[in-house]
């Protein structure tokens, strides 16, 4: 326990000098955790016996980088919208051509491209937002609302949780617990709220954070169960071990970046 909160305080640390900084700085950050979490996830797959083809999607992370940081928006999104059908078709092609096609290994080959490139390349979107006190408001929830969250479901589970939530994919997450995170996601918007208006005029009504915790609570507490079902089915309790008591960069990011698309379509559509 004392490992997990000791982790957990050091990476928290490490996300409010990259939101402070911002820039260059929060995107080297952010593609250095992307990467080591593809590169997890393939190494799951793998070792789970399918046959990924992984080289297309590495190839699309690299492309996109400095398309969704240099270009305009919209040049960024139909670049990125051409790496999805090269990966999807070049990932294709791999598979069907060899001796023993499966359609597993076609699937499990593009699962990274959906899970973790695209998901990434929205929180790069948000770095380019402006003005910079938005910008910081929304990278903060994207980052805060799944994390906070995560610390209320866990220690809530562990004080109140009794019914199990659902055990054949994650069987120590309760509803009791999945409640707790939800009312902290909540409870964390609210106060990047508070904390955004006392320091800045950003001009945000307070319904948005309202939305943004209660959707954020549910969308991140989906891709946690997501990333307990792919390790659950390549037969592994975390994708590392790089962060003591947290498993590895990918048990981190699972929440953070089934979150991360939200709030990018959600300032989007403002």
């Amino acid at each position: 326990m004392t490992t997990r909160i000791l982790t957990g305080i050091g990476l928290l640390a490490l996300l409010f000098i990259a939101l402070y900084f911002g820039g260059w700085v929060f995107a080297l950050l952010w593609v250095a955790s992307v990467c080591v979490a593809m590169y997890e996830e393939f190494h799951a797959l793998y070792q789970a016996g399918h046959r990924p083809v992984a080289w297309p999607s590495w190839v699309a992370l690299i492309i996109a980088i400095p398309g969704f940081m240099l270009l305009t928006e919209l040049a960024g999104m139909l670049v990125l919208m051409m790496l999805v059908m090269f990966t999807m078709m070049t990932v294709g092609v791999g598979v069907i051509f060899r001796n023993e096609p499966k359609l597993e290994d076609l699937l499990m080959s593009l699962l990274p491209l959906f899970s973790i490139v695209l998901p990434g390349m929205c929180m790069l979107g948000l770095a380019r937002i402006v003005p910079v006190a938005e910008k910081r408001i929304f990278l903060s929830l994207a980052f805060l609302i799944p994390v906070v969250g995560d610390s209320f479901a866990y220690f809530g589970g562990v004080r109140f949780g009794r019914v199990k939530l659902v055990p054949e994919i994650s069987p120590k997450k309760t509803v009791e617990g999945a409640v707790a995170g939800l009312i902290g996601s909540i409870i964390t918007a609210v106060a990047v709220f508070l904390i955004a208006s006392a320091i800045s005029n950003h001009g945000l009504p307070f319904y948005h954070f309202l939305i943004l915790g209660l959707l954020g609570g549910l969308v991140g507490q989906i891709g946690d169960l997501f990333a307990s079902i792919v390790k659950r089915h390549c037969r592994i309790k975390d994708f590392g071990h790089i962060f003591p008591g947290h498993g590895g960069m990918m048990d981190r990011l699972d929440s953070i970046l089934f979150v991360s698309v939200l709030i990018y379509l959600y300032q989007a559509l403002l």
